[in-house]
């Protein structure tokens, strides 16, 4: 109900107010307040605080403003056409990694459906977000409803802890294929790949469909621009006029307990792999091992130094430029969305061949 979530939305009717006579009362008739809105002097004089006028009037009750970057408004046409560039390379790139372990019976094993995990997220978080960024630099449809943001919170959320759990355990893939090569094949079944997805599927929502819930309830009598071209659940929760402890509390620990405790186990990982590596004989024979790793790592760095990056730019960032919260944004939803693609087309033979190989039947097709 609009009157829940807005307490400042009552009917208004003409009533004596004690120590202020019939002209305060004759006030109420020149400033009436209109069922579901929130404006003039009696909203300011009866709400439990004063709340400041919404930046923009004509909105809805129930609707966010999408952040657009002052001075910049003449260049959202071409700000658009970069990322929707982004956008379509992520697609194809991730489509790709899909279509080829897919189609090579060869590459049906644990660390290629690791791959197809990825390449499915990124897929899923690019497509929830790029298409309505898209739409608001091109038709200027900067109103977002407060359900469908509360959805779009929901996948971006919970897809990035898919994703990180997904990183943990490509990282746990590298520890036992070095550190325990004979029981390797025996601990990483395809059958266990299936159930790790679906522990990370499980995990992603148990710890992040409550954030949606907890905003549920609380009023949103201030200024609703968002201070990015989409929605976060900090970013939704600042502009919220009631106690937002209980929400700030639980998003915390959720992002701690899922992206904080995998990043350290990442890194406990990576420990182990190295003193093992440190073992072997040869030099020759180190880098041979440890460069397995390398295309993970550089997924790990895409995705977690974007979103240490935003985190800090919410926690510290309140004075910064609106372009600064904008750009973190996007990198954060776009950069591992396009580089996860390359980085393991380029390190991985098997899928770097693969491509190699469809293009060549694709040239003579051409040709012929």
């Amino acid at each position: 109900m609009a009157t829940a979530r807005f307490p400042c939305i009552s009917q208004a009717q003409p009533r004596g107010i004690p120590g202020h006579g019939k002209g305060f009362t004759k006030l109420l008739f020149l400033f009436p307040l209109q069922q579901g809105t929130c404006h003039g002097i009696a909203c300011l004089l009866f709400t439990p605080r004063a709340m400041p006028f919404p930046n923009s009037s004509d909105l809805s009750p129930s609707s966010f403003v999408l952040a657009s970057i002052p001075g910049l408004e003449a260049a959202h046409f071409w700000m658009a056409i970069l990322l929707c560039s982004m956008y379509v390379l992520a697609v194809a790139g991730n489509c790709a990694v899909l279509l080829i372990v897919k189609t090579e019976p060869s590459l049906h094993a644990p660390m290629y459906f690791f791959l197809c995990m990825l390449a499915a997220i990124d897929l899923a978080l690019s497509t929830s977000t790029v298409p309505r960024i898209l739409s608001f630099y091109w038709f200027n449809t900067r109103e977002i409803s407060f359900g469908a943001c509360l959805v779009q919170m929901f996948l971006i959320h919970t897809l990035s802890a898919i994703e990180s759990t997904v990183l943990l355990a490509m990282a746990v893939d590298r520890y036992v294929a070095i550190c325990h090569p004979l029981r390797h094949a025996a601990i990483l079944t395809n059958t266990a790949t299936v159930k790790i997805g679906l522990v990370a599927l499980a995990r992603g929502v148990l710890f992040f469909l409550p954030l949606p819930l907890l905003l549920l309830p609380l009023p949103f009598c201030s200024s609703r621009v968002l201070s990015h071209s989409f929605c976060l659940h900090q970013d939704v929760m600042n502009l919220a006029c009631a106690n937002t402890t209980p929400s700030m509390v639980y998003g915390l620990t959720a992002i701690l307990l899922v992206m904080g405790l995998d990043a350290i186990l990442i890194c406990l990982s990576y420990i182990l792999i190295l003193k093992a590596v440190l073992r072997l004989a040869s030099w020759k024979e180190r880098l041979k091992v440890f460069s397995t790793c390398i295309a993970h790592i550089c997924v790990v760095l895409a995705f977690y130094v974007p979103l240490i990056g935003l985190s800090v730019v919410h926690r510290f960032g309140k004075g910064l430029a609106p372009l600064v919260h904008i750009t973190m944004g996007n990198i954060y939803i776009l950069v591992p969305a396009v580089l996860n693609p390359i980085i393991y087309g380029v390190r991985t033979r098997q899928i770097q061949g693969r491509i190699l190989k469809l293009i060549n039947i694709y040239n003579n097709r051409t040709f012929q």
